[in-house]
């Protein structure tokens, strides 16, 4: 059920063109065969598409949890649409938000919607490589006096760290003592696609990458 899941949520990420594919330099300066943005998503029906697979993949997941909150600029639209989803769906929850700078009048600060002192808290993002917006954001919880129970992101990317052992996502797990959950994984990616020719080439650019820099997860 999880890899018909995860076939979904890639196949519209390819047809929205948040998946790409060609030669791309990451933040880290790496060079990649494919480049993930759920910022290409422009419609109303697609970001609705996309809480509903957050909210269905945080369900299977089976956490308690009161809010989500998601980093800006991009992890705003991703906790809106996912909490609408939940609430239609008989489950509904808080959503949050950082600003990028604090805010110093009217009503100040640097966190906005519910309040989350005593409140458990899933941060969702879109991909994670520092994880610096997560990261950030996860001290706030913490600082506001909410407690963190995980995070979720759409694409695992399963890339080293450069120069460590560890995936991106496992660090984050380790530097926050919470789970850090994907929708997809490069592997779902690899699966969806590998039966149709007009992907042979990328196919074959993507397998070079895995081995140089990914842990390929079965």
């Amino acid at each position: 059920m999880r890899e018909e899941r995860a076939n979904d949520f890639v196949l519209d990420m390819l047809a929205q063109q948040v998946l790409e594919f060609g030669q791309f330099t990451l933040k880290s300066g790496r060079r990649s065969p494919y480049f993930f943005n759920l910022g290409a998503i422009d419609s109303g029906d697609g970001i609705r598409r996309l809480g509903s697979a957050y909210a269905e993949r945080l369900r299977r997941l089976g956490y308690v949890f009161d809010v989500i909150a998601g980093p800006a600029y991009k992890g705003i639209p991703i906790a809106v649409s996912t909490s609408i989803d939940m609430a239609a769906t008989g489950h509904p929850v808080g959503v949050a938000y950082n600003r990028k700078e604090r805010k110093e009048h009217g009503e100040g600060g640097v966190l906005v919607g519910m309040p989350l002192a005593q409140r458990k808290v899933v941060i969702v993002d879109d991909v994670l490589t520092a994880g610096t917006a997560v990261l950030e954001l996860a001290r706030l919880v913490r600082e506001a006096g909410g407690h963190l129970v995980a995070v979720l992101v759409a694409l695992d990317r399963q890339e080293y760290i450069e120069g460590g052992t560890q995936t991106a996502l496992e660090t984050i797990s380790g530097e926050l003592s919470v789970p850090v959950e994907s929708i997809a994984g490069l592997n779902d990616v690899v699966r969806c696609i590998k039966n149709d020719p007009k992907y042979h080439e990328i196919l074959t650019e993507l397998a070079n990458y895995q081995h140089a820099h990914c842990r390929v997860i079965e």
